[in-house]
Order: structure tokens, then C-alpha cells, then sequence
């Protein structure tokens, strides 16, 4: 991965996490609990929710690993106390991370298809710019960097929905789980959670995420590319 690419997909990576979380504790607010709100976690200042291990050291290693990387940032905090149906409320706000960041990919693909439109050139430098071929050392063009980094927010957003829907903790797919678990059932499962990092790297390292990706990637690539 080009110098220039890896710096895109880092801001890029960096925004996604910061609006993946900003999404938990504007969803905490609103189903009654303002404890991430009162601690400046809904926000998107990126500096609340940095993880030294999520958001530093997982994503440095996939990018060893030659990987598009992704992470997550320090939980939201959420008091149970103040919701109305914990089991419940729970599970929309484990849902809302991967939801926003679903919502930014899809404007991101949307304001591509725009640019498709005004310069049909922009698709001539991202084939160039993806292939490693060139596409940003022939020349500045405004457009075809935006439709880049755009490419990549739509790549990266969809990369870290369908990453935290993985039923691991500490990911967001377990909290969607956990809400349709027996609380026995509920207690049984959170034993795995010192693990969780482990399992979740051998996942990588397996390819599981390229197969979960590969249907949306495909739906990204035609949209951006027909």
C-alpha cells in the first residue's frame, strides 16, 4: 500500500471510529442514559475515544499484515441504571455504531456517483490510484482525490460496520447478541471476553472478514466503477 494511500485510510479509519462512537452515546442519550454525553463522548473530536489497543496497535498490525486496517476506540460507557429496558435498549445502542457508519458510506458512494457525473475522468484516477499505478503522481486533480478519499470512507465505514457486527467482544455484534440471550445464556457467553482479542486476530488472519466482505466490497466496486 502507497505511502499516500495509507495516510488516506488512516484519517479515514480515524473518523469512522470517532463517528462509530459518538453514535453509541447519542443513541445512550437518547433512550435516557447521559453518562457518555456527560463525560464528552458524544462528540467528534477523535481524541475522547482513542483505545491505545483498538484504534493504535490492532490497526498498525493489519497494516503489517497488508491489510486495510480497522480497530475500535475506548467503549461508551452506559449505566443500565438509567435505561428503560436495559436488555433492550442495549441492543439499539450496540446497533447504532455500525448504523452510522453504514449511513456515512452510503453518502460517501452517493457524492461518487455525483462526481462520476460532473467529471467522468474521476473513475480513469481511481482505477489508477487503486491499482498502485500512479493515479495521485500524475498530476493534482481535485476531484479525483476527493472521489479517492470518498472511495475509502464508503471502504472503510462498510470495513468497520461489518467488523463490529462479528458477535466477539468487544465488538458490537456481541451487545446485538446479548439482547436476544437468556440472562444464564447472556453470563455463559461474556466468559470469552478476555479472549476476544486473540479470536478476533485469528479471525483476520483466517480471512473471514474477506469473505464477510466480499459481497459489499463487490456492491462498492460496481457502484463506483460502473
Amino acid at each position: 500500500m502507497a505511502v499516500s494511500t495509507i495516510i488516506i485510510v488512516v484519517f479515514v479509519l480515524l473518523f469512522a471510529i470517532t463517528v462509530h462512537e459518538a453514535a453509541h452515546g447519542w443513541a445512550a442519550y437518547k433512550l435516557g442514559d447521559p453518562t457518555a454525553y456527560a463525560l464528552g463522548r458524544v462528540t467528534l473530536n477523535p481524541i475522547a475515544h482513542i483505545d491505545p489497543i483498538g484504534t493504535v496497535i490492532f490497526p498498525f498490525i493489519m497494516l503489517i499484515m497488508g491489510l486495510v486496517p480497522i480497530g475500535w476506540a475506548k467503549p461508551v460507557p452506559v449505566n443500565p441504571l438509567n435505561l428503560r429496558n436495559p436488555r433492550r435498549d442495549n441492543l439499539w445502542i450496540s446497533a447504532a455504531g455500525p448504523a452510522s457508519n453504514l449511513t456515512v458510506a452510503t453518502i460517501a458512494l452517493i457524492v461518487i456517483v455525483f462526481l462520476k457525473i460532473i467529471s467522468p475522468d474521476v473513475v480513469f484516477f481511481l482505477r489508477a490510484s487503486l491499482s498502485e499505478i500512479g493515479g495521485l503522481n500524475r498530476g493534482f486533480f481535485p476531484l479525483g482525490v476527493l472521489a479517492l478519499i470518498l472511495y475509502y470512507l464508503a471502504y472503510v465505514n462498510c470495513l468497520l460496520a461489518v467488523f463490529n457486527l462479528i458477535p466477539i467482544p468487544p465488538l458490537d455484534g456481541s451487545g446485538i447478541l446479548m439482547g436476544f440471550l437468556s440472562e444464564e445464556a447472556g453470563q455463559k457467553y461474556e466468559r470469552i471476553r478476555p479472549f476476544g482479542f486473540i479470536i478476533l486476530l485469528a479471525l483476520i488472519y483466517l480471512g473471514l472478514l474477506r469473505i464477510l466482505m466480499y459481497p459489499i466490497a463487490l456492491v462498492i466496486h460496481t457502484i463506483v466503477f460502473l
